[in-house]
């Protein structure tokens, strides 16, 4: 072949990705966001989703438009906003949660969707992390026995002379913390966990009010959507039963909440976007495996702990990623 050809040749070979770039240029992106709390109340989720689209070259309202619908704590809403962002022909759907996610598994197989959930394989959500295979990926919190473990260290460590200790999560949540783990981990501890199941917001009253009766010394409260959407009346119902809490995440103690160990959300958000993005150019939401938290934060605050009459321990504040005064 001479040179002319040669050149000829390569040149072709070129005009096929040079075309699409070209193209893609100038699409504009389109992705839903569905929570199945009320609008406000994931901020930390919304700000990572955001800062991780931009760090990937995503701007919003020019290069990419996202449409957002909140079920504002009534699940049975969700089936109706999922048809309505299919017929917006959402490029992609980002999903809050295991409930919210199953409700959109539910009402399509085609379009990807990109979750942020607890344990996605327990919940039957996708069939492994590795390869999750139809259209879901995502990004996980799951809360293994080694998290309930060091919850209830913490409540050790805060509440010493307490042996009761409760549990609020919700049983319909598949990808909750195991219950049966976290007894036995207790009875190490020389604690008692009482569950007091969560289903809806309504059940958050009765549990409080069950608490006090049996007078619990500390709260445990599983990492669940509705609960993450209602921790302000969590947190004030504590505050007011003077019952000092451990949470999975630091929006409760943003919210009031004595403390919290767990997953960043803001940052698996942040890299749920670069799920979002490997699909948008292309990449199938069944070979893209499931991220997982690596970003782990004690954060205490201290005004609750004043409030509640409790001395933190020095090495515990020693350890802890930001305390909050």
């Amino acid at each position: 072949m001479d040179r002319r050809r040669l050149l000829l040749t390569s040149l072709a070979g070129l005009t096929v990705p040079l075309t699409a770039q070209a193209q893609r240029a100038g699409k504009v992106d389109r992705v839903g966001v569905l929570f199945g709390g009320a609008p406000g109340s994931d901020p930390s989720a919304i700000q990572g989703l955001q800062q991780g689209l931009r760090e990937l070259g995503h701007l919003e309202n020019k290069t990419i438009v996202i449409e957002y619908r909140y079920a504002d704590g009534q699940l049975d809403r969700l089936p109706g906003f999922i048809a309505e962002l299919i017929n917006l022909k959402m490029d992609v759907l980002v999903t809050a949660g295991t409930r919210v996610t199953a409700a959109a598994k539910r009402e399509t197989t085609t379009m990807p969707i990109v979750c942020v959930t607890g344990d996605p394989v327990r919940a039957g959500l996708v069939q492994s992390l590795a390869r999750p295979g139809a259209n879901i990926t995502g990004a996980s919190f799951a809360s293994s026995a080694a998290f309930s473990g060091k919850w209830l260290e913490l409540v050790r460590e805060t509440v010493p002379k307490t042996s009761l200790v409760g549990f609020i999560w919700n049983p319909e949540n598949r990808s909750s913390a195991n219950l049966t783990e976290m007894k036995a981990l207790a009875a190490g501890l020389r604690l008692h966990v009482t569950p007091y199941p969560v289903r809806r917001t309504d059940d958050i009253e009765a549990a409080f009010t069950a608490m006090r009766k049996a007078r619990i010394g500390a709260l445990i409260a599983d990492i669940d959507a509705t609960m993450l959407s209602q921790r302000a009346r969590i947190t004030s119902l504590a505050a007011a039963s003077r019952i000092p809490t451990i949470f999975g995440l630091r929006e409760f103690v943003d919210a009031g909440g004595l403390m919290s160990y767990g997953p960043s959300l803001r940052d698996l958000y942040r890299r749920a976007a670069s799920q979002v993005d490997k699909i948008l150019k292309g990449a199938s939401p069944a070979d893209l495996p499931i991220e997982q938290s690596t970003k782990f934060e004690l954060v205490i605050n201290l005004k609750t702990a004043k409030a509640l009459g409790l001395t933190i321990p020095p090495s515990l504040l020693a350890r802890a990623d930001q305390v909050t005064e």
